[in-house]
């Protein structure tokens, strides 16, 4: 009996200590249902500061991304623990354990392919050309020779900055977030930035004094994914089979036209 008991005890001391031996919640970390079973749950990183996709109201964080994770988890049984973070760490999040995954209108590109695995597109954005309400000389991006872009730091429109400063000989200054860069290019400390069409359109519509302006057509085509762990095949299963649910019953519809005012086509 003592024999029998020391192995039992042992494989209790085992489990608990594997239960702490790793930093994904993914994996590890449940709660109890209604019905008393275990209900994963995943952390999400996000850029809390990226209205209409996610962003603080009332001590909460909102937006479509905030919203499509929440649907998402509901219609697949799970929970979610939103994380917020500079956009330009959610990535290396990922990939170092720190999150089960992330969705913060992150585009799909070759370059993330390689380190992540991403959902099927939910939501196709854009970048656009903004200015200050006042100037009247950068109307495309063949103007911005000689001139400064304020951009943030680890996003599509960085790397398309780049391309100008090689290509029209652009200087370009580094941001966190939106909200600084949005900044610089209202005090007109810099002469224009770089952003997604749905963003940008939601800062100017809602902030009156923004300063800010579009110019040009929009620049690309870019597609948001959420991005989970390399071979997660699961969570990414979960993910899109969830979508396809919302895209299916109308949810997805109504939560685009919740803040943007019309449904995604």
């Amino acid at each position: 009996m003592k024999k029998v008991a020391s192995i039992v005890m042992a494989s209790v001391l085992a489990l608990a200590l594997s239960a702490c031996g790793t930093g994904k919640s993914g994996e590890d970390s449940s709660a109890q249902s209604a019905s008393g079973s275990a209900v994963t749950k995943y952390t999400f990183g996000t850029d809390a500061t990226y209205p209409p996709f996610e962003f603080q109201k009332d001590g909460k964080y909102v937006g479509i991304d905030i919203d499509l994770m929440n649907a998402i988890a509901a219609e697949e049984g799970f929970e979610v623990e939103i994380k917020p973070m500079d956009f330009k760490g959610i990535i290396p999040a990922i990939t170092a354990n720190q999150l089960d995954g992330a969705i913060a209108g992150i585009s799909i590109t070759d370059e993330r392919k390689k380190v992540v695995d991403f959902s099927e597109p939910y939501y196709q954005a854009g970048l656009s050309l903004i200015v200050n309400e006042d100037n009247n000389d950068i109307k495309s991006p063949q103007d911005l020779k000689g001139k400064t872009i304020a951009i943030k730091k680890g996003t599509s429109g960085a790397n398309l900055a780049d391309e100008y400063a090689k290509t029209y000989g652009a200087t370009v200054k580094y941001f966190d977030d939106s909200p600084s860069m949005y900044q610089e290019v209202a005090n007109k400390n810099a002469d224009a930035t770089l952003e997604d069409f749905p963003v940008v359109s939601y800062k100017i519509a809602v902030d009156p004094n923004s300063k800010l302006k579009i110019v040009g057509d929009r620049l690309n085509g870019d597609f948001y994914g959420i991005a989970v762990a390399k071979g997660d095949a699961e969570l990414q299963k979960k993910i899109n089979d969830g979508l396809k649910k919302l895209q299916a019953n109308g949810e997805y519809d109504k939560i685009v036209e919740k803040y943007l005012g019309t449904a995604a086509k």
